[in-house]
């Protein structure tokens, strides 16, 4: 969860118990607990007018479909599953393929 193990979260208890005390520590937890819930309440409500919004084509969408990583991790994968399917390319005119080992030319004067 967050990146965040028993240890740091042990330190973090720690810390909230120093700072805010015992007796204000149950109070600030069920406050972030509802914050949390209300989040959550209003991510799925975005979630839902967007699903309305765009029709039913949509119906499956999830709002971690819409994080450009992921957009872009799916269309990568999609883009190398069509290489896969595609044929090598002819080589230009007066061009060949590279022989197994051997060396590309090199222009000493173009470098």
């Amino acid at each position: 969860m967050f990146g965040v193990g028993l240890p740091e979260f042990a330190v973090i208890a720690f810390v909230a118990v120093l700072v805010f005390g015992p007796d204000r520590l149950p109070e600030l937890a069920r406050q972030a607990g509802q914050m949390v819930r209300r989040v959550k309440r209003m991510a799925d409500n975005a979630r839902d007018e967007l699903r309305a919004e765009l029709g039913p084509e949509y119906a499956d969408l999830e709002l971690r479909d819409l994080d450009p990583r992921e957009i872009v991790k799916r269309h990568i994968a999609e883009a190398m599953e069509e290489d896969d399917d595609e044929p090598v390319r002819p080589a230009r005119r007066g061009q060949r393929p590279l022989d197994e080992g051997e060396v590309p030319p090199y222009d000493a004067d173009a470098t």
